[in-house]
Order: C-alpha cells, then structure tokens, then sequence
C-alpha cells in the first residue's frame, strides 16, 4: 500500500528531540515548510505561464536556537546524506563572505544566510525531512524555505511571502546553480490546506483554489525512484527553444502566442523541435487555467482529461517523459476509477500524480506492483499548509 509519511507534528517531535540529543540544549524555534506536487501547468513558469500546484504532507523541519558567537552548526538528518556530510560549519559574521561548497545539500542553508535580509547571530540547528530528495516533489524549495523561516523566526525579522519566495528562488540559483522558475518556493510559502494554489509567473500574483467535490477522490503520488535525468544543458535547451520561438513571433514570451502563431515558426523554418517545444507551452498554459475552473466547479472528471492531455504533451512535444513515466501513468489509466495521470515536474524521473476514486488506490498500487519494471514509492497526498513556525514544547508529543 502507499508509504506511511509521518505527519508534521511528528517531524516537530524527532527534530526537537535530535536537537537536543547532538546539542545536549532545548531547541527555541521549530519551523517547517513543505515539499510541493504541480497538479498541472509544467514548464510554464519560465515561460510567464500560469502553474496549479498544492503543497503536500511531507515537510522539512528545522529546529534549533541562537548562538552567542557568529558561528553556525547544522546538522542534516535528511535521508540521503552520507555520515560524513551530515555536520556543516560556518561563520555569519559577516554574512556578504558566505559561499557554497561542500556539502551540496548545505548550500541552501548557506544561501539563505547570505540573503537574508536583517543581521544575523549564529546559530546551532537541525533538519529532518520527510520530503524524498531527487524525486521531483521539491526537496530543494522545501529545504530552503524552511532555512529562510527558520531565520525569520529566530530573528523576528519577517518579510513578504512573494519577497520570501524571491528570496529562495534567488538561493537556488546562486548557490545551488540551478535555474529554477519561481513555482516551487511560492507554494511551499503560500501552501493553504484543502486548496491549489493558481500562480501566474509574469506577475506573480496567486489565487487559492479550493478543490472540491474530493470526498470520493485522492491524489496518489507515484515515485518512479528513477531520479531525474533531465541534465542542466537538456534544461537550458528547452529554455533556449522557447525564447527562440517567441522571439520568431515577436513575443515578448510564449504567454503571449496563440496556437495560430505557431504558423510564424513554421513560415520562418523553425525546426521541429522549436515548434513542437512552443506548442507544448502554449497548449499547457490553456490547460492550466481550464484545470482551475474545472477545480473551481467542482468538475474531477475534466481536470482528470486534462491531467492526462498534459501528460502526453509533456511525453510528445516537450520530450521531457522517460520510460518508467509513461509506463506509470498507463497502468494508472487502465483501472476503473481513475480520472487522470500525468508525471509532475521537470520531468526525466521522479513521480507521478494520479486524481484518483478512494476506492481505486489499492488497485492501482497492486497493478502498478505487479506489472511496473521498477519499484514504485507511493504516497496518498492532499492538499497541506505552507511554511509555518512550530512549538517547541516536547510535552505535547
């Protein structure tokens, strides 16, 4: 059946707890920011498209308190870290000098410290996640907000959400040297329970979107345990595809084309790959916001259609699917009480999400079991609340 993710107040419970058995100190702050699942609108975001993702169970939690000298010490219970990577020490005295090394995983620390945006002591913390690195579910984004609310909160300096999401956004980029769009760290600050989040990329303005009619219905999160193959140069290529064909149209971006454009490409002699990069993006942004209103109305079974339009788009156009996705996602299809499947971020690797019948989940994980070459993780999600500080009273576990 789906793995057992331990819920949020028993994360605050294990960080708390390691806290204090490696520092032999009780924690003063505990935070936690979530890990993210893209219900629709994939490769968008760079784009100035619209995305529709939801913030989901599994979190990273960060405890700890202020040191009186300008020295950090943090230390990672995060699964997939090796021992000796686990301690990571540094000075903030002055934050300006901080910069990324080894180990990879600290660099997100680190670069929240270097931009945050008040003074700061140093500090003793942990991490535990329960957020599955490599998988597609934003390990990343949740890491480092969870760091960023974890200044907050031990500083009492706070800033705005889309600041705080700009801020973290600027993080991966920098430190991690990943260029990300903005999608993953908004919604791990601005998760709602019970809703999606609708975010357009050229303004960064957000509408909550309440998903309803799911008494009968889940998501089901299926980890391909494949990680994602989606190389930086394949990355930047796809990037580089879309600027390509806006520019051909005389768009500022691919927000602005319509299907008819895509004539443009082919009376300039575009290349294939261009047009079909640029139809993918066009038709995903279409989607994105007939999913919301199907969400919004309350209507499964078209969202589910257009899960699976996506899907193929993604597989056909934006060649961003792998084996083991697409074979995900058919067997997914072919049970009875399925409304749709597609695979959720970069793509290459990583997981899908299914909107599913209750009653369907069991089959689909048995099918899925008996008939996927891999191992599959899976993961029962719904819609969870973004970045948050926690108690820090043990006596409550």
């Amino acid at each position: 059946m789906a793995t057992h993710v331990p819920d949020a107040e028993a994360v605050r419970i294990d960080a708390l707890t390691k806290f204090k058995e490696t520092f032999g100190q009780e924690a003063t702050v505990c935070v936690c920011a979530p890990g993210r699942v893209n219900l629709i609108g994939e490769h968008t975001d760079y784009n100035d498209g619209f995305v529709l993702p939801m913030a989901l169970p599994m979190v990273t939690v960060v405890a700890g308190s202020t040191s009186y000298k300008h020295d950090c010490v943090v230390v990672s219970f995060a699964e997939g870290i090796a021992d000796e990577e686990r301690r990571v020490e540094f000075s903030c005295e002055n934050r300006f000098l901080v910069k990324p090394g080894e180990p990879k995983w600290a660099n997100y620390v680190k670069g929240c410290v270097a931009n945050f945006s008040c003074s700061l002591r140093g500090f003793k913390a942990v991490i535990v996640s329960t957020v599955p690195m490599g998988s597609g579910l934003s390990s990343s984004a949740a890491l480092e907000v969870a760091s960023y609310t974890f200044l907050e909160a031990l500083t009492r300096c706070f800033t705005t959400p889309v600041e705080k999401a700009q801020i973290c956004q600027r993080v991966e980029h920098k430190f991690a040297g990943v260029p990300c769009g903005i999608m993953d760290q908004f919604i791990s600050v601005m998760g709602v329970e019970n809703n999606a989040l609708l975010l357009d990329c050229r303004d960064l303005t957000t509408q909550l979107i309440r998903i309803g009619n799911m008494d009968d219905y889940v998501f089901l999160v299926t980890n391909s345990n494949t990680p994602h193959k989606l190389s930086a140069s394949a990355y930047q290529d796809r990037r580089q595809s879309c600027i390509q064909a806006a520019k051909m149209m005389g768009k500022a971006s691919l927000r602005d084309a319509l299907l008819a454009d895509l004539e443009v490409l082919v009376k300039f002699e575009a290349s294939e790959t261009v047009i079909k990069r640029a139809r993918h993006v066009i038709t995903e942004i279409t989607r994105t916001l007939e999913a919301a209103d199907a969400l919004k109305r309350g209507d499964l079974i078209a969202f589910g259609q257009l899960m699976n339009r996506s899907h193929e788009s993604l597989r056909d156009d934006y060649e961003v699917s792998s084996p083991e996705l697409d074979s995900l996602v058919s067997i997914a299809r072919e049970v009875q009480g399925v409304a749709g499947s597609r695979l959720t971020g970069a793509g290459f690797g990583g997981c899908t999400v299914t909107l599913l019948k209750k009653s369907a989940v069991k089959p689909v994980i048995d099918r899925i079991n008996l008939k996927y070459q891999g191992e599959a993780s899976f993961y029962i999600a719904k819609p969870s609340d973004g970045a948050r500080e926690m108690g820090v009273d043990l006596d409550k576990c």
